[in-house]
């Protein structure tokens, strides 16, 4: 692919979404890194968002657990406790300190757990009873992988409590100074689990058509947005991909089904979301590109992508008018000054997958080499244009 030409839209050109000035188009996307020990933030991860941190970038945090029953991984942060509030105060003002935006990604597993991480050992809660097939594992705090427990569909008279988890996490965020939240409605963790027929099979008003899977998504944004305004607000959908057995029978329909609801009630209120988050893949002209254009075209507001995007896919996306935003994991992962190595071009850390997951505090986490470090610091820093 060419070279971006002068004025024409790249991943460096500055975007404003609501009340964000963002100076590039690189976002740091959620990734689960399993280094919160005891579910409260630790100085670690003060230093791995830092790292990460440009003037005027975006950071959404990894998955951050709403509740004791939203967990499925080892060691991952929770925002439901006043101390798990207090934690993430280092991390923000920190972000904030080196001139970036940060959002808390508000995350419920649902199924996608085990009894042994669950309260007194009980079930995980989900849309539905059947249990996550074989093909997946689930990784225990030992380190082992096994497979997952059996759920329990959630009682219509239990959905509105974890609809006010959602929201009170939303409003510990905000406590704990971050910029907005994204609602992780995605990867077939709870609010997929509600979304898509592969997995739903209520027969009540949560189960069947796509209006009544897409009724407990809506309960929890209208919550969060009524809790700390729309403009603060961020959701992740994918309802292309198939992870953790989500999948569905029409998801084309079920994603302009998602975005028809999040337009009306941004109509309703007379303001945007923060933006629109699509987990997908992209690159050549595959379905899912197909189905991205049509989502993006369909919805009123920021559009986000993430999905194994290269500099060149991303500088593809943004060009083309395919997204406005591009989020960034396993690259953003192994090089913390991401953003100045894709603006030089310059050549890419690999990672490491065998430290995604572990909970050291600088093996595979803080310990990936600065540009600044492998060229004798002679290059120009990334500033806010």
């Amino acid at each position: 692919m060419a070279e971006t030409k002068e004025n024409e839209t790249s991943l460096f050109s500055p975007y404003n979404t609501g009340k964000f000035n963002l100076s590039h188009r690189m976002v740091l996307a959620p990734l689960t890194r399993c280094r919160a020990l005891n579910g409260i933030p630790t100085a670690a991860m003060v230093e791995y968002y830092i790292q990460r941190s440009t003037a005027g970038g975006l950071i959404i945090t990894e998955g951050t657990l709403i509740s004791p029953t939203a967990i499925g991984f080892p060691n991952v942060p929770g925002i439901y406790l006043d101390e798990q509030v207090e934690a993430w105060k280092k991390i923000v003002d920190a972000v904030h300190a080196k001139g970036s935006f940060i959002f808390c990604q508000l995350w419920h597993v649902g199924r996608a757990s085990h009894y042994d991480y669950q309260p007194d050992g009980a079930a995980p809660i989900s849309s539905t009873g059947k249990v996550i097939s074989d093909e997946y594992q689930i990784l225990m705090p030992d380190g082992t992988s096994t497979t997952y427990s059996k759920p329990r569909p959630l009682e219509i008279s239990e959905i509105p409590t974890v609809v006010e988890h959602y929201r009170q996490a939303a409003v510990n965020a905000i406590r704990a100074g971050f910029d907005g939240v994204e609602i992780h409605g995605a990867f077939g963790y709870i609010i997929d689990q509600f979304l898509k027929d592969g997995i739903n099979d209520r027969m009540d008003e949560y189960g069947g058509s796509i209006e009544n899977r897409c009724r407990f998504m809506m309960q929890v944004v209208q919550a969060v947005v009524s809790a700390i305004g729309i403009d603060r607000v961020g959701f992740k959908m994918s309802p292309s991909t198939f992870h953790n057995d989500a999948i569905d029978s029409d998801p084309l329909k079920l994603g302009l089904g998602i975005i028809d609801r999040l337009n009306k009630l941004q109509s309703q209120l007379g303001s945007k979301l923060a933006f629109l988050q699509l987990q997908t893949e992209y690159g050549s002209e595959n379905e899912q590109v197909q189905f991205l254009r049509t989502w993006r075209r369909a919805f009123h507001g920021t559009f986000m992508c993430t999905g194994g995007f290269t500099r060149e896919l991303g500088m593809q996306a943004v060009g083309d008018g395919d997204a406005d935003l591009v989020s960034y994991g396993r690259l953003f992962l192994s090089n913390p000054d991401l953003v100045l190595r894709f603006k030089l071009n310059a050549p890419l850390n690999k990672y490491d997958r065998e430290t995604f997951y572990t909970s050291d505090p600088v093996i595979g986490y803080t310990d990936y080499p600065f540009l600044s470090q492998l060229t004798d610091g002679k290059e120009e820093p990334f500033s806010h244009p």
